[in-house]
């Protein structure tokens, strides 16, 4: 997985401007645009990453008039996200529906056999790369990742994910067998219901995202012990009043080796327009110059790696073989 790390903040006072200067580098009238609403689709519940995402993207869009059509976003997680994505595949053509995806791009089908691919898809853009974060209650005994396992190999503690077999659920499998602690792995339709969950203290810990988890790491109800990512969070701003993301060691330097980091991209129906394509990844580059972006993306910690075209297309493919392995390995694969 590419560990680029292109994350220069812009400053906050970019605002409208820098949405023009992107939309002049642009060029003339696009070929091609939206003449209906755009059904944007988030293949999980509300609250989670994806759902954040999207919605952050559709208020840009509203805000600075980047479309003259709307975004409507609308949240199909039925099936671990394959009601969306089989509607994606089935609208062949339809330059009005975007997905935005996130690693169950390649673990739904993998673990449940339905019939769909990211191949039956058309790539847009990677718009980051997520982490993952291990979460505990603030009130919990466990302050570093060895009390937490040494905890977890003598109780059966709860952790709870969104969806089975997905990248929640793979994470807690490594860290079995990194560790052999044993987990009672409890599944929830999103990343902010799996949030609430901890918070409430119905479940002992949690492997969420970090943009589903730092309203609360604010508030003093979460604690973070350490990043699923092979060097620390690189955003030195203060999240809660004695901690940055930065301050956060990874998993490996606290005695887990465990990796793993998620995708955040768009993709379109089979078949659509290349105008189309264009037309999107043109909208999104104007996204990403906005303070609002940049803003979610420092909250977030997010990876900022960003691809289009074939170099997206061959990274989604190893990404398929790799989760495809770790699932294999933790015995999630369809039967």
């Amino acid at each position: 997985m590419p560990n680029a790390r292109c994350r220069v903040l812009l400053p906050a006072m970019l605002g409208l401007a820098a949405v023009v200067a992107a939309t002049e580098r642009a060029g003339a009238q696009p070929a091609w645009e939206p003449t209906r609403p755009v059904q944007f689709l988030v293949p999980a519940g509300t609250g989670g990453g994806a759902d954040q995402m999207a919605r952050t993207i559709q208020g840009i869009a509203s805000k600075y008039e980047l479309m003259r059509q709307p975004i409507v976003v609308t949240n199909k997680g039925g099936g671990a996200g394959a009601e969306a994505f089989l509607e994606v595949k089935n609208s062949r053509g339809n330059p009005h529906i975007l997905v935005i995806t996130l690693s169950n791009l390649f673990t739904t089908p993998l673990a449940t056999g339905v019939p769909v691919s990211w191949r039956d898809m058309t790539p847009v853009k990677m718009l980051a790369l997520d982490e993952f974060v291990l979460w505990v209650h603030a009130e919990s005994p466990w302050r570093t990742v060895s009390e937490f396992i040494a905890a977890a190999k003598t109780q059966r503690l709860r952790m709870a994910g969104t969806g089975s077999r997905q990248e929640d659920h793979i994470i807690t499998a490594a860290i079995t067998r990194a560790t052999g602690a044993q987990f009672t792995y409890v599944p929830f339709r999103g990343g902010g219901e799996v949030a609430t969950q901890l918070v409430g203290r119905h479940v002992d810990s949690t492997v969420n995202n970090p943009i589903e988890a730092v309203t609360h790491w604010r508030a003093g109800t979460l604690r973070p012990l350490c990043v699923f990512d092979g060097q620390r969070l690189p955003v030195t701003d203060r999240m809660t009043a004695t901690m940055a993301w930065s301050d956060i060691p990874t998993c490996k330097e606290s005695g887990l080796d465990v990796e793993y980091l998620m995708l955040r991209g768009i993709f379109m129906p089979p078949g659509v327009p290349p105008a189309a394509v264009a037309f999107y990844v043109s909208l999104l580059d104007r996204v990403r110059a906005t303070p609002e972006w940049q803003e979610l993306m420092r909250n977030g910690a997010f990876n900022t790696t960003t691809m289009i075209g074939e170099d997206f297309a061959r990274w989604v493919e190893r990404e398929e073989e790799r989760h495809r392995s770790l699932m294999t390995e933790a015995g999630f694969l369809a039967r």
